[in-house]
């Protein structure tokens, strides 16, 4: 009887409260669980992004925030790029995210901006496109932008001018010289009229000028090449004003420069040396050793047309001298070729086959095929010039001492050597590479 009676002692008088909490916490787990798997749901418009193109996303997020007209304006861009893709040999625009988000969202502020009536933060939303396309090399895109910033204030703004520098430059690029041409001088008219500056601080004034010289430079190629100097002379001068002008003293030096070798190539020797010293002081001021050592060499040209061999000779070593002091090996080979054509010109071909020799050295060290092929030809034809003045003689005279000499020479001419001070290291050589 005590043993039941213990038995029942052992079992809870009261239920067990703690069992009826962990049923309610797990009751109210439950729910949560449910709620992991609606977080997980993914909604209509992220479903949407990993569905829809790169393109369908970008239009139906420009339709969906009401820029209808930057939508028109990216689906006729992408339909001619499609149109052009085989010329230009790119990827589709269609399929370069950060282009066309890029777009979307600079063309949705122009667009906020153009119905506020702020045109000015319009064109510079515009130009910032056109900025942001010719870095990456879509040249086509990025006169697009330039053209649609310019035609949204034609009267003239700080953008719109700086969009007419950015075009000049562009249709330079091109080839499309009128056009470059016609751009930059609307440029200079409106900079002039606002004294604006581009993004970079520069004056705009000053920038069209410089573009409008290498503008008016490359139109003087065409009547240079059909010798039409006066037409070549008239443009390089409109160019000479502008690189003046522009306050940029490297470009005054190469424009002067340009103007002497055509007025050479025209015959006018005194204009030349004029304009080639000219170019020469302000190389000199500028301590720009290349565009010095040019200018010796032209002025070393013009001498020669002057006939006045030691005025040549004396430019060309100066030539030499600046190219060696400062490192210009392919200047100086070319020094050198061209004084070894000085010498040899006047038959001094002992002398002119040293300085080829020199030319062939450097253009070696400096591993330039086409130099150094081009040393070597006159470095053998110095040579042969050389032993051929002695063998003609010989042939000529016809004494018993000239067979000798020359059944003598031609015995060892295979055996010969000749060492790099031009003479004949083989004993029986009878004939010395030097002048006499």
């Amino acid at each position: 009887m005590s043993a039941a009676a213990s038995e029942r002692r052992s079992e809870p008088f009261l239920p067990e409260i703690n069992t009826n909490r962990r049923r309610c916490a797990q009751l109210r787990r439950k729910p949560e669980k449910r709620s992991d798997k609606s977080a997980q749901i993914l909604s209509k418009e992220e479903v949407a992004l990993f569905r829809h193109s790169v393109k369908q996303n970008i239009c139906v997020q420009m339709l969906q925030e009401g820029f209808h007209r930057s939508f028109s304006e990216v689906f006729l861009l992408l339909r001619a790029d499609e149109e052009g893709r085989d010329l230009r040999r790119q990827a589709p625009l269609e399929q370069q995210q950060d282009k066309l988000e890029t777009m979307r969202i600079h063309l949705s502020q122009a667009e906020q901006a153009e119905r506020t009536g702020s045109w000015l933060v319009v064109c510079e939303q515009r130009l910032f496109l056109g900025q942001y396309f010719s870095a990456l090399g879509d040249v086509w895109l990025s006169l697009h932008f330039y053209h649609s910033c310019v035609d949204r204030q034609p009267g003239g703004s700080r953008p719109v001018a700086e969009a007419r520098a950015c075009m000049a430059k562009l249709y330079l690029q091109r080839g499309e010289l009128e056009q470059a041409k016609q751009q930059a001088e609307l440029c200079i008219q409106q900079a002039e009229a606002g004294g604006w500056m581009d993004s970079a601080g520069r004056p705009l004034r000053l920038r069209a000028r410089q573009t409008l010289w290498r503008i008016y430079s490359r139109l003087a190629d065409a009547p240079l090449d059909a010798k039409d100097y006066d037409e070549a002379l008239t443009l390089l001068h409109e160019g000479y004003s502008m690189a003046i002008e522009s306050e940029d003293k490297q470009l005054e030096g190469d424009a002067s420069y340009q103007l002497g070798l055509t007025y050479h190539s025209a015959g006018d020797l005194d204009r030349a040396k004029q304009f080639i010293n000219t170019s020469m002081q302000i190389f000199g001021t500028l301590g720009n050793a290349d565009g010095l050592g040019r200018c010796y060499k032209a002025m070393a040209k013009i001498m020669e047309s002057e006939e006045n061999v030691d005025e040549t000779v004396d430019c060309l070593e100066r030539f030499a001298d600046i190219s060696s002091s400062n490192g210009l090996q392919h200047n100086l080979a070319d020094a050198y070729l061209c004084l070894g054509n000085i010498y040899y010109k006047r038959r001094q071909y002992q002398r002119a086959s040293e300085f080829f020799l020199q030319s062939y050295e450097v253009a070696c060290s400096l591993q330039n095929v086409d130099l150094l092929q081009r040393a070597q030809v006159w470095v053998s034809s110095a040579r042969a010039q050389t032993v051929i003045k002695k063998y003609s003689a010989d042939v000529v005279s016809a004494t018993e001492a000239a067979l000798r000499r020359l059944l003598a020479w031609k015995q060892t001419r295979p055996l010969q050597e000749v060492g790099r001070d031009g003479t004949d290291k083989t004993a029986a050589v009878w004939y010395q590479l030097t002048d006499t």
